[in-house]
């Protein structure tokens, strides 16, 4: 007799400050207020902010900040971007902790042109955005214009699992509820989506079921709700639409 797996998931909606340890001190503290099981996804950048003017000292705080993390997120897996420095060239990474190890990353490949990003950022490759698996559960990460691509859906087909991490426009809240709300039907699987609380961004957090329900944060800075293996495989059995 096989058992479906569980396990706590968390989306947080911070504030992102100018003050990089400050940022990265709530983030520890909202971390060892989380189920010890518990998938965390963080917002985009939630360390630094963009920091356009501050790239050298964003990258060197990455590296600082990587070893606390990786110190204190324990059985919990932490899924967040950060600013990272590569052969002279700046990418906005999403990593993937636990258990004091980097179970994946990956560079976001679709920069915003209406914020400036391909100005300072280097895109990574597409190819890399792929799943990965944790503890048997298939998971995927869209970093936030990334989550307009429908070549990305379908990339991350089949995923169990698919987070968001972003940094949202508020003029735009309609459409990262919409696109959130319609990535969890159309893939049938769950998601956890992260988006800074600060006052241009949208601050609509969400966790979406296989089934289309979905919860908001409503100006909480973390929402909890749980991943269940069999609600994947009961939706995909009840409109099999080709998805295994």
């Amino acid at each position: 007799m096989t058992t479906s797996k569980t396990r706590s998931v968390v989306s947080l909606s911070v504030e992102t400050h100018s003050d990089f340890s400050k940022n990265l001190d709530r983030l520890l503290s909202l971390i060892d207020q989380t189920p010890e099981d518990a998938i965390i996804v963080a917002p985009e950048v939630a360390l630094s902010g963009f920091a356009y003017e501050r790239f050298e000292e964003a990258a060197a705080f990455t590296e600082h900040a990587l070893e606390k993390l990786l110190e204190n997120v324990h059985n919990r897996l932490l899924i967040f971007t950060a600013i990272t420095k590569e052969n002279e060239a700046f990418y906005n990474v999403a990593y993937a902790l636990h258990n004091g190890q980097i179970l994946h990353r990956q560079a976001k490949s679709k920069l915003f042109a209406l914020g400036n990003e391909h100005q300072y950022f280097s895109a990574g490759e597409e190819g890399n955005i792929a799943p990965f698996l944790f503890e048997g559960i298939k998971i995927g990460i869209l970093i936030c214009f990334e989550l307009r691509f429908k070549s990305l859906w379908q990339t991350l087909e089949g995923c169990d699992i698919i987070t968001v991490t972003a940094q949202w426009g508020k003029l735009r809240s309609d459409h990262f509820v919409t696109l959130t709300n319609a990535l969890a039907l159309m893939n049938q699987c769950y998601v956890i989506a992260s988006d800074a609380a600060n006052p241009d961004t949208s601050g609509m957090s969400g966790i979406i079921t296989p089934f289309g329900g979905e919860i908001r944060n409503k100006g909480a800075e973390m929402l909890t709700s749980h991943f269940e293996e069999r609600t994947v495989a009961s939706m995909r059995r009840y409109l099999n639409v080709g998805i295994e």
